[in-house]
Parts: structure tokens; C-alpha cells; sequence
């Protein structure tokens, strides 16, 4: 009997990319084909995991179910799932909404859908595990810890996934040794917050042990460290991002403003002095970082006092990388039953459009100060007539890549070379191979 194929389809962000990843090689195992979020969906069965976190995502993952479900009632696919963020928020709103699916599943018990699906299809069977098919075969999301302990008071996510729980380093390391066997050579780890990472098991933080030991495992060429908190950094990561060549000089931390009064109604605990020492030290103990942060304006209560503060900031900090959103309120969130929405939202976008015009000249300014600079770079795909690749201080995906023309000789995806930039625009870096 010819197997089904099932299409996983990816909404947010690269947490919810490794969950897909997890229940991919699920399916593989059990018999399946699976595709994981195809440039085309040609399966018989669907599975959609959803993003909960703000209301554009939100609205996003509802326009994709909403969407299969037309295609279900067309007979085009057989069967629908939902998992993820959205479904473990609102699944029996969902269920009653959109009746088309076939099963919810939440955030913690998707897994069980491979079991499920192999007991009401006779044609699959357990199967060696093959390694998933994958545009990008080598790098990698390495989750290390699901929830948030923080309760910042615009945030759902806690609601969502649950207080902190950080997996066993034990766990970690031997996945990483897995996946390099499997071709992996970039690893981008991720958490909600993986600068609280082992407080949960002994009281203390554990994240630079952890660093350490991967970038101490053969194989791996690249570390990126991403969505750390700058309420009581641990210092002692900073050593080990300077101290090993494999760890890239590389930090996504999210600041979400800067002046002491919005932070305080954030719940962030922290005040406009101690970020602005935070980012001093981690330029003065990693020299040549590159910051990636995320930004919020038109929190309740913002003025234009405020918000000139951050972007003061932004002109002194001169990030990177960075990301802006408008407020966005979230039911159940301290946010929404304390303060009113009060920014209007035309307001909002106004602020955001200002913030992000200031960063992209920023960002043009870095980036012309690298031309001359020789660089190494991984090499991801070809498109046209480039190659397209990225440098350590870029993540896949947000950050800027870099062009190299496939006019100079022939590149291999997934390997390194050492390349001179040539020239450079707001967010895109072109260079030569020497």
C-alpha cells in the first residue's frame, strides 16, 4: 500500500520550528512520508502549528486553518490537524469555530498524533528512522528549555507553555552529537529565556557550562545563542563566547525599551542605567559583538518622552541587528487587566515606522564600515546568479546574508569560505570569494 504523505505547515517562530522537526522524524519512523513546510502542499493529511503569541501571529495561524479547511471541505486533503501555541491557548474556542479539523493538539501532547495516525492507517509501519529531508541540512534549532518564569506583564507565552523546565544537559549534548552526525554543523540554540536555563534543576544558571560542552563537541563549527534576558545576565557566558572560536560573537537579546518607566510597567525588573551598563559590558568582554534585540512601542501609557528615550537609545546602543513591533494586548496578560490600550494606533505605527527608519540607517552605516573587511562565511543556497550566504553574525532567516556572484567558482552549500565584502546595502552584504 503506498504510504500517505503529510504536510506540517510552520507558523512563528524557530521554537515552534523544532517542535515540527520532532514530530517530522515521528512520522518517518512510523512509516510516513512527511514533508516539513513545502514550497507546495501535496499531502493527504495536514498538520498546522500555530503561533499564539501576538495578534498578528495569532491572526496568521487562524487565516491557515481557515484555509485548509476550505481545502478539506473541497476534497483536496483528507485530514486536518492543529498543534501549537494557538490550539494549547484556545482549543475548545477553535474546536467549536472550526469544526473541519480532525483533532487539536496542544503545545506538550502533539506527539501522540504519530500513534494515533498509524492506528487508523494499515499501510503504515514502524520504520528505521531516515533523516529528515531538509533545505538546510546543515544547521540546526537546538531547543533547551520550553516556558518562562519572567511574567512580564505584556507577555501570554507563560500562560501558554508553563513555568520554566530546562532539559537535562545530558539530553542536549547527545542530540547535538546526533545531529552533527547527521551532516550539522551550525547550531542555533534557543529558549524563551536560555539565560535562566538549570535554574529550574539546582538553583543556579547553566548556560555557559552548556555552551562550553557543545562547542567542545567535534563537528560543531558554529554556536548562535538566541532570546536571553537582561535581568541578571550571567557574566561568566560572555567568557566562554570569547574564549571559544566556535561559539559565534552573537547575542539575540530582547530589551523591548529603554526608559525606567516603561520598563516598570513591563514588569522587565530591570531600569534604563542597568541596560545601558548590560550593553557596555557585553561590547567591552566580546569585542567585535554583534546585538540582536526586539523593541516595542506604544506599550500603555508611552509618551513622546518615552519614546524619544528609546530612540536615543537606538542612536547610542547603534544594534546590529534589531526588531520592533507595536503593542499588541493580550487577553489574560497583567497588561490588559491593569492598564488600558491607550496609545491610538495610528500613533503606534507612526512610532514603529520612526524606529525602524532610524534603525535602517543604522544598519546601512555598519554595514558599509565592513567593506574592505575579509570575513568567513557559510554558504545556505543558490538563488539566480548568487550564492547566499551568512557570516557568524548572522541567524538564519532575520539577519543579513551575503551575495557572492556564482560567476567566481563553483560553492558548496553547507560549506565555509573565507570571503572579502565588496559592497554593502541596508541589509545585504556583497563579497568575493579569496
Amino acid at each position: 500500500m503506498k504510504k500517505k504523505q503529510i504536510d506540517i505547515i510552520t507558523m512563528g517562530c524557530s521554537k515552534n520550528l523544532v517542535d515540527s522537526e520532532a514530530l517530522q522524524r515521528l512520522f518517518l519512523c512510523k512509516g510516513f512520508d512527511c514533508v516539513l513546510d513545502a514550497d507546495v502542499v501535496r499531502g493527504d493529511i495536514v498538520v498546522i502549528n500555530t503561533c499564539g503569541f501576538i495578534g498578528d501571529a495569532k491572526q496568521e495561524s487562524v487565516d491557515m486553518i481557515l484555509r485548509f479547511a476550505q481545502a478539506k471541505d473541497e476534497g483536496e486533503i483528507k485530514k486536518l490537524y492543529v498543534m501549537g501555541c494557538l490550539s494549547q491557548r484556545y482549543r475548545e474556542e477553535l474546536e467549536a469555530e472550526i469544526p473541519q479539523v480532525d483533532k487539536y493538539y496542544g503545545k506538550f501532547d502533539y506527539k501522540a498524533l504519530a500513534g494515533e495516525l498509524v492506528c487508523e492507517d494499515d499501510g503504515a509501519e514502524n520504520a528505521a528512522c531516515a533523516i529528515p529531508k531538509s533545505k538546510t541540512p546543515h544547521y540546526c534549532y537546538i531547543k533547551i528549555s520550553e516556558g518562562c518564569d519572567r511574567h512580564c506583564a505584556y507577555c501570554a507565552i507563560p500562560m501558554i507553555t508553563g513555568p520554566h523546565k530546562s532539559r537535562p544537559i545530558d539530553d542536549i549534548l547527545a542530540e547535538v552529537r546526533e545531529r552533527v552526525s547527521e551532516g550539522v554543523k551550525e547550531f542555533q540554540v534557543i529558549a524563551q529565556e536560555l539565560t535562566y536555563y538549570g535554574v529550574d534543576i539546582d538553583g543556579k544558571r547553566h548556560i555557559a557550562e552548556l555552551v562550553a560542552r557543545m562547542a567542545e563537541i567535534k563537528g560543531v563549527k558554529w554556536i548562535r545563542l538566541h532570546y536571553a534576558y537582561p535581568n541578571q545576565f550571567p557574566m561568566d557566558l560572555l567568557d566562554v563566547m570569547r574564549e571559544k572560536s566556535n561559539v559565534c560573537k552573537y547575542l539575540d537579546i530582547a530589551l523591548q525599551h529603554v526608559s525606567t518607566s516603561v520598563l516598570n510597567r513591563m514588569r522587565r525588573n530591570t531600569t534604563k542605567e542597568e541596560t545601558m551598563e548590560l550593553v557596555e559590558r557585553l561590547r567591552k568582554e566580546v569585542p567585535g559583538i554583534a546585538l540582536r534585540t526586539t523593541l516595542m512601542v506604544g506599550y500603555p501609557g508611552e509618551t513622546e518622552e518615552e519614546f524619544q528615550e528609546l530612540l536615543d537609545f537606538v542612536k547610542w546602543a547603534r544594534f546590529e541587528r534589531m526588531g520592533a513591533f507595536a503593542y499588541s494586548e493580550e487577553e489574560g496578560t497583567y497588561s490588559a487587566e491593569h492598564y488600558e490600550d491607550d496609545v491610538p494606533q495610528e500613533v503606534k505605527q507612526s512610532r514603529l515606522d520612526k524606529l525602524m527608519r532610524l534603525q535602517q540607517r543604522i544598519s546601512a552605516e555598519i554595514m558599509a564600515e565592513r567593506i574592505g573587511q575579509e570575513t568567513r562565511v557559510i554558504i545556505d543556497r543558490r538563488e539566480g546568479d548568487w550564492y547566499v550566504g551568512r557570516t557568524e553574525y548572522s541567524s538564519p532567516e532575520v539577519d543579513p546574508e551575503v551575495l557572492i556572484p556564482v560567476s567566481e567558482r563553483r560553492l558548496r552549500r553547507g560549506c565555509f569560505y573565507n570571503a572579502k565584502i565588496t559592497g554593502a546595502e541596508e541589509f545585504d552584504i556583497y563579497a568575493t570569494v579569496i
